[in-house]
């Protein structure tokens, strides 16, 4: 992330719109369960939010800077952070109850990678566990504020065909001011 998005994304203006509005948004009334894994935290402020209503969160985080910090601020917590490619995650089929991607698809280099992302979500939630998201809109001021920034948009209309692919069904998605979010349900074997 660049300097900007840093700041952002560690600011209190942030933290108190994920808490009152995204946050909500993106999980409803859905359980997460006992053990969920949350993918690219960044600065973890949704780290925050997320750790509370579970027994146990793990952190995935790619870029060691931000793993780092986060790790040493949560040491001691129910929250684990392991600094590894969420495309290729350390942890065996079915270890966690939900996965929960807040505004970091986009971040991912490509749409390949994206998709392995996704299907890499799916191997590591037990089925009928929830994947649940949200991202930014495409658009002119989306695009200037990521000038510096890996920023790969992720087009909501497709978004239902991917996370199909990848391995979820009970699909939903749906647009929001500036945002979509998404949620997925990984198969049961009978399915």
């Amino acid at each position: 992330m660049n300097r900007n998005h840093r700041q952002l994304c560690a600011s209190d203006g942030w933290g108190d719109y994920l808490r009152d509005e995204l946050m909500p948004w993106v999980l409803g009334e859905r359980d997460l369960g006992r053990s969920v894994l949350e993918i690219g935290p960044g600065p973890g402020l949704s780290t925050d939010l997320l750790r509370s209503p579970t027994r146990r969160l793990t952190a995935i985080e790619s870029d060691p800077r931000a793993a780092t910090a986060l790790a040493h601020r949560l040491n001691g917590t129910n929250v684990p952070v392991v600094r590894a490619d969420a495309t290729d995650m350390p942890f065996e089929r079915g270890r966690f109850t939900a996965g929960v991607a807040m505004t970091m698809l986009h971040h991912v280099s490509c749409v390949e990678r994206q998709d392995a992302l996704l299907a890499e979500a799916c191997r590591v939630v037990r089925p009928g566990g929830w994947l649940l998201g949200v991202d930014s809109l495409d658009g002119p001021d989306f695009r200037e504020f990521h000038i510096g920034d890996i920023c790969v948009p992720v087009d909501p209309d497709t978004l239902e065909h991917r996370l199909r692919g990848a391995g979820f069904a009970e699909i939903e998605v749906e647009r929001g001011d500036g945002a979509f979010r998404f949620a997925a349900r990984r198969r049961s074997p009978k399915e």
